[in-house]
């Protein structure tokens, strides 16, 4: 290691803009304290010292590094005229975590560090404040047990509530200054009885200790789930920086307060501070909800000249951030101090109108308004909202810390909510009294989280907000009980297992499931994607099937349908009785006879997909998967075939039981009872049944293939059987001229799936033309439409010239030219290895969710140069699902292509993506 290497840095003297060597904290709190914010004293080590100490096996500190943190430390006596060790007036210090990317509670903090037996007594006579130090005292002896020694938080929690109750105290400040002298002595034996030594009193041991904990933190599984779950690499934040910084106490009395606050709301945007203070308490007690926080506006009542400077700050930081920030500040005795800042953590709604109103005040341009939104998170604004209509009475009001609503069953552990929301796929609401960062997974789990205690800057709204997950905060009338897995309210009550739902938007708690409806664009999404696409160079369409899809994907913006899939039209209930006709017919008049059936029915889908989209382009796959697809399973006809026969014997036997009836004296109502039961069941009914299945039997055995989707489908099947194309065909020409002749501009573009040789394409091109001159004389003009082909095969792209002398547009089915080019079955690969794979780096991403751009990519660039060496005005896009997918999107961008289709919900994801990939490209 290079020992002249700088790892401790100084307020004063570190780079505020360089984040992975200071972390996130670090790095802003030299910046604030270089632009002149009342910012207490410190320093930062470095990121690089944390890789170095991890990096070793005994994990040692870097040499030199604890005479440079001795040197900072001496520094800081002289800047607050305080001694770290003083027992006349001690220097107390908090030690926190950071990165460069913010990871909310992720990682570990410890406040009053330097208290012992003998700076207790200093801060009690410097103070004249006894309850004081002891409440300092108690907190640094469980947050340092806790975090630097390994001793769990129940311990603690169990002796506090023990003195709680004796002193007949709800909350903490009910405690006397006796009270919280117990609970130290109580705190230190438990430390004691935990680690089987005495708790450190060396302030300068304790500050090591704390050091090396915070460094272990970066590999605790709370920050490795985080990371993996945000997918944040170590190119974006790699090791955690340590911010050694002088204590300043919210609990010096009621002219001292501790808050969290944003610049704007993060749950509307709306320009106005937000946020939370306690009065006479430390910062912790606000993001752990152990006290349910004032709104800041109270702020104005209680200490009106605190709030005029904390306004004052927000504006300082705004305008010097040009962003919203998520800060926390203490005021002692009042004095207003600074101790973070970040940019805040919101929800997509406030973002988006974050970015709308900061691009009108001249805070950012427009360029920085799209490109401080992830795309992904366009996602957030498409959740569902509780069904209005539906009458509801809530059973619980708590604080609406996160928008969106949710159902599910009840959880009340983070371990529980993982197994049976990740691992059985339940959906579950996770509930607890407060959240812990030690919860991370169960949020990941969760569609929604509801605690008892916390308030809006509470880590359960943060976090929950940073998901977009809907999040119900300090739901007092709530009684959560972990042990016996139940929540009492009022008169009622619900158990693990029961379904309750939560309305995030407005803090509602309801009991069952209640339907939710899809929610509005804002107007300031409208505006924000009209910027994205004056920008975007990739136009943006929509996989759609159906007309209520293609209305639902032009309400998200698509601009045409870019894969509209016949087969799911065949799937009607009403239609499949006649495809299976077509599939099961012996002869070619006999499947005619079912396609001319079908035709009509065919010709208006797409009338009507042509009528929602006009005036943009239709493209409509000819029918792509294997016809077996239509028909039931071979095993299925097998079983229906056994009990069918055996419904047969019965039938004949209840007829021949009804004219046997003369043979008995029977009375004439049993007569009636069976002559009544023969009816019923008429035997040549049955047989008739019989002779469908045991043909639809023939058919399938017939049809069977080893690997079917290597087999007979797409241009094959339309080779093969060129009566089901051609009737496709048809019905599309026939459709567009139906709507020309009505006025209505139609563009429809027809694609063949499968294809690997401009020899098939000639083929189907030979009846098309065909049809379309039919058409063009019975309609008196022609059609004006586009024929093209899918590349989804790997010798399509290979063949990509002669294909391009054959089709006008190119339109890559990346599902299928993945497995292809992988030789991967996906249901079998994300069923069995490809998780692995994932989880041990063979593969970074699964290749059926994130485009593969070294294999697939190159395949696909390979098929755009060469069709375009061929015809330079080949229009080409993508229609897998790697269309709505950001990343693949920049690539489709760098690659050439026209468009890219994608689901309906995900075009907004789409639009947003296409501007990032014009704006970064540039």
């Amino acid at each position: 290691m290079d020992t002249t290497t700088k790892h401790v840095f100084a307020f004063e003297e570190g780079n505020g803009k360089n984040k992975h060597l200071l972390g996130g904290k670090g790095a802003n709190l030299c910046e604030m304290t270089q632009i002149g914010l009342n910012v207490p004293p410190g320093f930062v080590i470095s990121t690089a010292a944390c890789l170095d100490y991890l990096a070793t096996p005994d994990h040692a500190l870097p040499a030199g590094i604890m005479d440079d943190v001795h040197a900072q430390m001496r520094a800081l006596e002289q800047k607050t005229g305080k001694g770290f060790g003083d027992s006349e007036n001690p220097l107390l210090v908090s030690v926190r975590s950071g990165s460069a990317m913010s990871m909310p509670g992720m990682m570990d903090t410890i406040l009053n560090l330097g208290l012992n037996e003998q700076t207790l007594q200093g801060v009690i006579r410097a103070t004249g404040d006894a309850r004081f130090g002891y409440d300092a005292y108690r907190r640094f002896i469980q947050l340092f047990g806790k975090v630097a020694l390994g001793v769990h938080d129940e311990a603690f929690d169990k002796e506090f509530a023990a003195i709680k109750e004796a002193a007949h105290a709800k909350q903490d400040v009910d405690l006397s200054a006796t009270d919280l002298k117990e609970t130290a002595e109580r705190f230190l034996k438990v430390v004691q009885d935990a680690t089987g030594r005495p708790f450190p009193s060396d302030p300068y041991e304790q500050l090591e200790i704390a050091i090396k904990a915070v460094f272990n933190s970066w590999g605790g599984k709370r920050a490795v789930d985080y990371r993996k779950q945000f997918h944040i690499t170590p190119e974006m934040a790699n090791g955690t920086a340590v911010n050694v910084v002088t204590m300043v106490f919210g609990n010096r009395g009621d002219d001292s307060a501790t808050g969290v606050a944003f610049t704007r709301n993060p749950a509307s945007g709306e320009n106005k501070l937000y946020g939370e203070y306690l009065v006479n308490a430390q910062g912790e007690d606000v993001v752990a909800g152990i006290r349910t926080p004032k709104p800041i506006d109270r702020l104005k009542v209680e200490m009106p000249e605190m709030a005029k400077q904390l306004d004052e700050l927000r504006d300082k930081l705004e305008s010097h951030y040009h962003e919203v920030q998520d800060f926390e500040f203490t005021i002692e005795q009042g004095q207003l101090y600074c101790l973070q800042t970040r940019n805040g953590k919101m929800n997509t709604v406030a973002m988006v109108r974050t970015s709308i109103e900061m691009e009108q005040e001249g805070l950012i341009n427009k360029q920085q308004a799209l490109l401080r939104i992830a795309p992904d998170s366009l996602e957030q604004m498409l959740f569902p909202r509780l069904d209005p209509t539906v009458k509801a009475d809530a059973v619980a009001q708590g604080l609406p810390a996160s928008p969106g609503a949710a159902s599910g069953i009840a959880v009340f552990d983070a371990d529980r909510a993982e197994q049976l929301g990740h691992e059985q796929g339940l959906k579950v609401i996770l509930v607890r009294e407060e959240t812990k960062p030690e919860d991370i997974h169960g949020f990941f789990a969760a569609e929604g989280i509801l605690t008892s205690r916390g308030g809006k800057t509470s880590h359960a709204a943060v976090v929950a907000r940073g998901m977009g997950k809907p999040c119900v905060a300090g739901a007092e009338g709530i009684s959560v009980d972990v042990d016996r897995r139940e929540a009492r309210v009022g008169l009622t009550s619900f158990k693990e297992g029961d379904v309750i739902t939560l309305d995030g938007t407005t803090g509602k708690v309801y009991l069952g499931a209640i339907p939710t409806v899809e929610p509005d664009f804002t107007p300031e999404l409208n505006t924000l994607l009209g910027w994205a696409d004056a920008v975007a160079r990739l136009k943006v369409l929509a996989n759609a099937d159906t007309p209520d899809d293609a209305r639902r994907a032009r309400s998200y913006g698509a601009v045409g349908i870019g894969l509209a899939r016949t087969e799911r039209m065949f799937n009607d209930v009403e239609r499949l009785p006649i495809v299976i006709e077509m599939i099961v017919a012996e002869t070619p008049e006999k499947r005619q006879e079912a396609l001319d059936r079908l035709l009509p029915l065919q010709r208006k889908d797409f009338r009507e997909l042509f009528e929602v989209m006009s005036p943009n382009p239709v493209t409509i796959r000819l029918l792509d998967p294997p016809i077996h697809e239509f028909l039931p399973d071979e095993h299925v006809l097998e079983r229906e075939l056994s009990e069918l026969r055996v419904l047969a014997q019965n039938a004949r036997g209840v007829t021949v039981l009804a004219g046997a009836m003369g043979l008995l004296h029977a009375s004439d109502a049993l007569r009636h009872e069976v002559d009544t039961a023969r009816r019923h069941i008429d035997p040549a009914v049955v047989e008739e049944v019989i002779a469908k299945k045991e043909a639809m039997l023939r058919k399938v055995r017939a049809l069977y293939e080893t690997n079917p989707m290597l087999g007979h489908r797409g241009v094959r099947l339309g080779i093969t059987f060129p009566e089901i194309y051609q009737m496709q065909v048809r019905a599309i020409l026939e459709a567009a001229a139906e709507c020309a002749k009505a006025g209505i501009q139609v563009k429809p573009q027809i694609k063949v799936p499968q294809v690997c040789t401009a020899a098939e394409l000639r083929k189907v091109k030979t009846f098309v033309d065909a049809i379309h001159a039919e058409v063009a004389e019975r309609y008196g003009k022609p059609v004006s439409f586009k024929f093209g082909t899918m590349i989804e095969v790997v010798r399509a792209c290979l063949r990509a010239e002669s294909l391009a002398e054959e089709a006008e547009f190119f339109s890559f089915g990346t599902n299928d030219l993945t497995q292809a080019t992988f030789s991967f079955s996906r249901e079998d690969a994300e069923n069995k290895f490809l998780p692995l794979y994932n989880q041990s780096g063979i593969l970074q991403d699964n290749p059926f969710d994130v485009l593969d751009v070294k294999g697939v990519g190159k395949l696909m660039k390979l098929a755009v140069d060469w069709g375009r060496s061929v015809k330079p005005d080949l229009h080409v896009g993508i229609c897998g699902e790697h269309g709505g997918h950001p990343a693949s999107i920049a690539f489709c961008h760098e690659a050439g292509l026209d468009y890219v289709s994608c689901s309906g919900p995900r075009v907004p994801v789409a639009r947003l993506a296409a501007a990032h990939a014009a704006l970064q490209g540039q």
